[in-house]
């Protein structure tokens, strides 16, 4: 059964054949893995968690390699923005 958000990153990245869905869907599961990894937390709003895996998603599918010729991007600054809101907090201070 193909990911619920397959049809959605096709048509963010303007796919319109089969041939990748494999790849896509692999690119899906880690971009939700990455999100939830990032926040700490696993409880994101659905349209918030959609919209920063479908950017990540599609980054990760333009930019295949960890190396490239040209400039290599960190995350897409969208995707920490999407995220920053629900992140865990952690700065080692402990109130007694």
């Amino acid at each position: 059964m193909p990911h619920p958000l397959l049809p959605l990153v096709k048509a963010q990245i303007n796919l319109d054949h089969d041939l990748d869905d494999a790849l896509l869907e692999h690119k899906i599961a880690t971009a939700e893995a990455w999100c939830a990894t990032f926040l700490g937390v696993h409880e994101i709003p659905a349209p918030v968690l959609t919209e920063a895996v479908l950017q990540l998603a599609a980054y990760w599918y333009a930019e295949r390699e960890a190396v490239t010729s040209g400039p290599m991007g960190m995350i897409p600054f969208g995707v920490h923005d999407l995220l920053r809101p629900y992140a865990e907090v952690v700065t080692g201070h402990v109130s007694i």
